[in-house]
């Protein structure tokens, strides 16, 4: 099958499961496509082995690879998505909480790197399942980072006070770029590429790529922001914006540095007094309707293909069991690197609690995880981490981002009124 008719049977799909979402669920759409394409996935799974001499998996297995989620999402899609979401955070709040959302990003991925990789090297020998220290840390690595695409989406529909939205939403945009940069770093060592990593190899490796990243961001959005100011064009303002969110990322990747912080810099410039001025309103609220369609679309496919994913999946019961064990630890670690990294320091003595709780249940996971998990290297520690990733994320995405307004109701009851 062909580029274009790969796309459209994703799009028949996606519109499919959001009408039938629609007329019996009423979920968000992302979430309701997500369940649907799972519970399709298990019958598959479950009827496979009743026809004997023909593999249902195959036709769906086949179609994923040819999709293949870690290269069109970490290569492609992800530029569009973190693009759409960055020009919806307001820079100012942002900037006056820089402290916050640098801590969270940074600080607080790291803790959440080494405290989840150290709660499942304590669980995994108790199931007999032999995970060397090094994979627990490729574990904590696909994990740690929050999902910018679950969690600017879940943020709009959500009154949370806008210094609170904007740290969430900086940490989320940025994070994921610090998770990547991580990964890269622990896959070598846990596959035997590289056989030591000193930490001024890891320090210089992280300024390159998130540092320089930032820097080859913020120079793009600036360039750009002068060359279209003051043209009256709506049309060339869209091209300037798909120029500048796809050259963007795929410069910084050439460059060896981190392409989804670089665009994140590149996007949030337009929310910036230069970006305003170099806009007209009309345009900038057509770039609005613009970029928000292709958020939307592409979380669409993106959360179909999630939901299919799982049968890329090899059940088996201690699987399952670590899986079931790892996903409160998940949230207790979340809740951990948040508070260790900023919560004592950078919120309002009257806030830390509210701040904390909400920070902790609405660190969503989501399609970078999976598409680093599904990128580990064929064989027995894949067949082992794989399901662990895939749980986390469905946990959080379907029961976290359900309940969060709720949550969001309990601690700031004036937020949703």
């Amino acid at each position: 099958m062909n580029s274009l008719g790969l796309f459209a049977l994703l799009m028949l799909g996606a519109t499919c499961f959001g009408v039938l979402n629609e007329r019996l669920f009423k979920l968000p759409l992302t979430i309701g496509i997500l369940l649907i394409s799972m519970v399709i996935s298990m019958l598959i799974m479950l009827i496979n082995p009743l026809v004997p001499g023909y593999d249902l998996q195959h036709i769906p297995r086949t179609l994923l690879g040819q999709v293949n989620l870690p290269e069109t999402l970490l290569e492609g899609a992800l530029s569009f998505l973190l693009f759409a979401g960055a020009m919806q955070v307001n820079l100012g709040l942002l900037l006056s909480r820089g402290k916050a959302v640098a801590a969270l990003a940074i600080l607080g991925t790291v803790l959440a790197v080494g405290l989840l990789a150290g709660a499942a090297w304590l669980v995994f020998p108790l199931l007999g399942m032999n995970v060397p220290f090094s994979w627990c840390v490729v574990l904590g690595a696909i994990l740690a980072p929050t999902d910018p695409v679950s969690v600017v989406g879940m943020l709009r529909r959500l009154g949370l006070p806008e210094a609170l939205q904007a740290t969430f939403a900086g940490e989320s945009l940025f994070n994921d770029g610090v998770g990547i940069v991580m990964y890269g770093t622990v896959i070598g060592l846990a596959t035997g590429e590289v056989h030591s990593v000193a930490m001024t190899d890891f320090i210089v490796r992280f300024l390159v790529e998130a540092v320089g990243g930032g820097v080859l961001g913020g120079v793009l959005g600036w360039i750009a922001l002068k060359i279209i100011r003051g043209v009256q064009d709506m049309q060339i303002d869209l091209l300037a914006s798909l120029a500048l969110a796809t050259g963007t990322y795929s410069l910084a990747s050439s460059l060896h540095m981190s392409g989804p912080i670089a665009v994140v810099v590149a996007g949030m410039w337009l929310a910036t007094d230069t970006g305003k001025r170099a806009i007209p309103e009309h345009s900038r609220q057509e770039l609005t309707t613009f970029w928000g369609l292709i958020d939307e679309i592409l979380n669409a496919l993106l959360f179909l293909l999630i939901g299919f994913e799982l049968l890329e999946i090899t059940p088996h019961l201690p699987n399952l069991v670590a899986t079931l064990i790892i996903i409160p630890l998940s949230v207790i670690v979340r809740g951990l690197s948040v508070f260790l990294s900023t919560m004592p320091v950078h919120l309002k003595k009257g806030e830390r609690g509210r701040a904390l709780g909400v920070l902790t249940w609405g660190g969503l996971r989501g399609g970078i995880s999976v598409a680093l998990a599904l990128g580990l290297p064929p064989g027995e520690l894949r067949e082992t981490l794989l399901p662990v990733c895939y749980g986390v994320v469905v946990f959080t995405i379907i029961v976290q981002g359900l309940t969060m307004e709720k949550v969001v109701n309990r601690l700031y009851p004036k937020a949703t009124s």
